[in-house]
């Protein structure tokens, strides 16, 4: 005889409950593994960007005083004609293509002089974790093998980290360029990819009818998002270097240089990654209009609104804050991307801060990329500065872009 009831659906009951429990617990593990993982990182990230640094100049800079004055009393003419006598003619000309030595200023020359002349250099450099734990350890090593050098706890996090130019020793590199060359090429993405996507969504979703066409360019759309990025930065090479070269240069518009001419420039690879993210904008943007309740285009046509009136008072208002959700996460990725710049060509030491769109350009990434690459094990602390630089420039853009969300969002509401 079957059981019925209640009584009879217990056991089933009692293994969906454990069958939960347990999926829970997974849930709550692969929590865990990725808080750990995370935090991992960022211990990795930080040990390597503080700690106890060991310095000593290649030549005293006091034997390149004169007269009985110091390095740092001398006039502008005296600190030129001392590179001039101690560096090659070919550093010298590189260094004049870049700014003329005439043109810089006493503190400009002050610094070739000890980066180029006098060579500051970082001999060893410790984590951290060692400069915590085994600090007298590190100052005996030290008087036995470097008596001459002097030992100082370094953030490689700093303000001069931030504004100054890169530089081919690790102890003189800073981020200003690629900082730079990171947020003209962020504006150039989000002024071109974010008004397209919105734009291609609203079509698809509002005005384009349901046929082959419409359906082979969605699923095209959709492939095109997993497109690995290598291919965008071939797409960019071919055509925003090579056939817009008069464009992206700028000598379309006769602002061109002899050092950009091949249009290799941030506009060519701003343009590059708005080709990357405009997809995942595309798609993002469509989700978010199709979340607006039908019910509100019924509405706004019964009481005479016409299609484009009920888009931008009621659609796009209704589906803004998704819209932005979507395109935080596509200018994330933009931000982090190395490969098609790469491809576009990304310079990896430029010392000059770009004046405009036209400009020779690299990136935190790039520059991060560049700087791993090295073998003095220092460029590896000067790397995890410019981590923690690009995490925190892109924490700081997607919180001003969540605020911007919350507040339309808000008001929305309230209206």
């Amino acid at each position: 005889m079957n059981r019925t009831g209640p009584v009879a659906f217990q056991p089933h009951i009692e293994r969906r409950q454990k069958l939960g429990a347990l999926w829970k617990l997974v849930f709550l593990l692969a929590t865990l593994v990725g808080i750990i993982a995370l935090a991992a990182l960022l211990l990795t990230i930080l040990n390597d960007s503080f700690g106890l640094v060991a310095l000593q100049y290649e030549v005293d800079p006091a034997s390149l005083g004169r007269d009985g004055r110091p390095l740092e009393k001398l006039e502008p003419e005296e600190l030129r004609e001392i590179l001039a006598a101690r560096l090659s003619s070919g550093l010298i000309r590189r260094l004049e293509s870049e700014q003329p030595l005439a043109e810089r200023s006493r503190e400009q020359l002050y610094d070739l002089v000890v980066e180029r002349v006098a060579k500051l250099q970082v001999i060893e450099s410790w984590s951290l974790a060692q400069s915590l734990l085994s600090r007298g350890e590190i100052r005996r090593w030290l008087e036995e093998n470097h008596p001459g050098a002097r030992l100082q706890f370094r953030s490689w996090v700093s303000w001069r980290f931030l504004v100054q130019p890169q530089a081919s020793v690790p102890e003189k590199a800073g981020v200003r360029t690629a900082v730079l060359g990171s947020l003209w090429m962020i504006l150039i993405v989000v002024v071109v990819a974010f008004p397209l996507g919105v734009g291609a969504a609203i079509y698809l979703e509002e005005y384009a009818r349901e046929n082959v066409f419409t359906r082979i360019l969605q699923v095209n759309i959709y492939n095109l998002a997993g497109v690995p990025s290598i291919i965008y930065g071939i797409l960019g090479l071919a055509v925003f270097v090579r056939l817009l070269e008069k464009l992206t240069s700028g000598a379309l518009f006769g602002v061109v240089d002899t050092a950009t001419a091949n249009g290799r420039t941030i506009l060519s690879a701003g343009l590059t990654l708005a080709a990357l993210v405009l997809p995942l904008i595309i798609i993002n943007s469509q989700e978010a209009i199709r979340a607006v309740p039908q019910s509100l285009r019924y509405s706004s046509y019964a009481l005479g609104g016409t299609k484009w009136q009920t888009i931008w008072q009621h659609v796009l208002p209704g589906s803004f804050d998704r819209i932005l959700t979507g395109t935080i996460l596509a200018v994330s990725r933009a931000i982090g991307e190395t490969a098609p710049l790469v491809v576009v060509g990304a310079s990896t030491l430029v010392t000059l801060s770009p004046a405009s769109i036209f400009s020779k350009f690299t990136t935190l990434p790039i520059q991060i990329y560049q700087w791993t690459a090295r073998p003095q094990a220092e460029f590896r602390n000067v790397a995890a500065a410019a981590i923690i630089v690009l995490l925190v420039l892109l924490l700081a853009m997607n919180t001003t872009a969540i605020l911007l969300r919350n507040r339309i969002s808000r008001k929305r509401r309230e209206g």
